[in-house]
């Protein structure tokens, strides 16, 4: 405790260094920026602004909340990073999630690390330290990704290097940019994962994508009934030969319900019958999981 009273004077008395306006620090070769750019002063914080690079849009309440009632009892752990604008006024960095549950208990002031950065290196700064986070939605980091290639003129092999990804990695996301907005929001939701998605991009058009995400949510398919649903709707578009063949083969009452039947339990099915009428309709399974879901779908158990 004597250790974080001791830090907390510190940064108080740092803080006095930022509210002379005569010596005001504008740049790192000012006179005492040593002193405080780099270093975590205690500051007020109704002198900060959020950041409008921030690229997370979405802030859960009651998570708020808990951090508020977290910070009640133990202080702020971790300081927030700020950039400075003008005299007595900075703009958030990172931290926001820290910022508002701070304002939501009432603080006076706040720890923040000071940074001096033009627009694009906060933009940077922000998308960047954001990016690492656990806790983003997919097309949350999808969208920080594409702002940096838009805004910082970066490409993507550069990016790979910057956010220490794979190329491969930062490609799957922006492809997920491609989906209908709808699918999007359901995806920030949590009512499809990012592997749900990825099939989805499959289906070229929006129309499709959004009747097959609907059967998805609705039925509660996982990411492997989903590929598979996916792949018996395209099969008629990119093999209309097989089709044909298949088709002619049985008669008209079982082909005419063969595409929604395969729509139906999301995965593939064979129909075979013979001269007198007579036929037997085959439905693979992959795995313990898919047997239980079709089983559901079959029977409603």
């Amino acid at each position: 405790m004597a250790k974080a009273t001791k830090k907390q004077a510190l940064g108080r008395g740092l803080s006095a260094l930022l509210n002379d306006p005569e010596n005001d620090i504008k740049s790192v070769s000012d006179k005492n920026a040593d002193k405080v750019i780099g270093n975590v002063v205690e500051l007020d914080i109704n002198s900060i602004e959020v950041n409008p690079f921030q690229p997370r849009s979405n802030f859960n309440d009651e998570t708020l909340e808990e951090l508020a009632s977290s910070i009640r009892e133990l202080g702020i752990i971790q300081p927030i990073t700020v950039r400075k604008l003008d005299f007595n006024k900075f703009q958030l960095v990172s931290g926001e999630r820290r910022f508002r549950a701070s304002k939501l208990v009432g603080l006076e002031t706040i720890p923040a690390y000071i940074r001096i950065a033009n627009d694009q290196e906060s933009l940077e700064m922000a998308l960047v330290e954001n990016i690492q986070r656990q806790d983003l939605d997919p097309i949350e980091i999808a969208l920080s990704y594409q702002r940096l290639i838009d805004e910082i003129q970066i490409t993507q092999e550069k990016l790979s290097d910057r956010v220490g990804k794979k190329r491969s990695t930062i490609t799957n996301y922006l492809r997920l940019l491609k989906l209908d907005p709808i699918i999007q929001t359901g995806m920030r939701d949590g009512f499809i994962s990012m592997g749900h998605g990825r099939a989805l991009i499959n289906i070229d058009k929006k129309k499709e994508q959004i009747a097959i995400y609907e059967k998805v949510v609705s039925n509660g398919l996982s990411v492997r009934a989903t590929e598979q649903l996916v792949k018996a709707r395209k099969e008629p578009q990119s093999n209309g030969s097989d089709k044909k063949k298949s088709t002619s083969d049985v008669p008209e009452f079982v082909s005419n319900s063969l595409d929604s039947i395969k729509e139906r339990l999301a995965t593939k099915v064979d129909i075979t019958t013979s001269k007198n009428g007579k036929g037997k309709i085959v439905i693979p399974f992959h795995s313990e999981e898919d047997f239980k879901r079709i089983k559901k779908l079959l029977t409603g158990e």
